[in-house]
């Protein structure tokens, strides 16, 4: 009996990424509250990175005009809950749509306007 399956492997489908990096990390998202954003958190640890990635979107948000106030979390039991394992992260309306990467705020912009906000 052979130990080597030989053959095509099976091709993996990649999913609809809700960003707009091509090594987008994160899971797609689709707004479940017709179109409205809720709220808004950038994850972090603190570092210079993730405080950046805060101060974009924060900017980018006002440039907006969206009236929902972004929170900075820094707790790690917070930012596990959501199972970031790469920081900077941005949460919109409960669900990750981009970590791992520093957007500029207009990034942040496209961002949110792709996902219908």
């Amino acid at each position: 009996m052979s130990l080597f399956h030989f053959g095509k492997k099976k091709e993996e489908k990649k999913k609809s990424c809700c960003c707009i990096e091509k090594n987008c990390t994160s899971a797609p998202v689709t707004p479940s509250t017709n179109g409205k954003i809720t709220s808004i958190q950038v994850l972090g640890a603190g570092c210079k990175s993730c405080h950046e990635q805060y101060e974009n979107t924060k900017k980018a948000v006002q440039k907006m005009g969206i009236s929902v106030e972004v929170e900075y979390i820094t707790n790690m039991e917070q930012v596990m809950a959501y199972g970031v394992m790469r920081m900077p992260a941005i949460v919109v309306n409960g669900q990750v749509v981009s970590m791992g990467k520093v957007l500029k705020t207009a990034d942040v912009e496209k961002l949110l306007h792709k996902l219908g906000f």
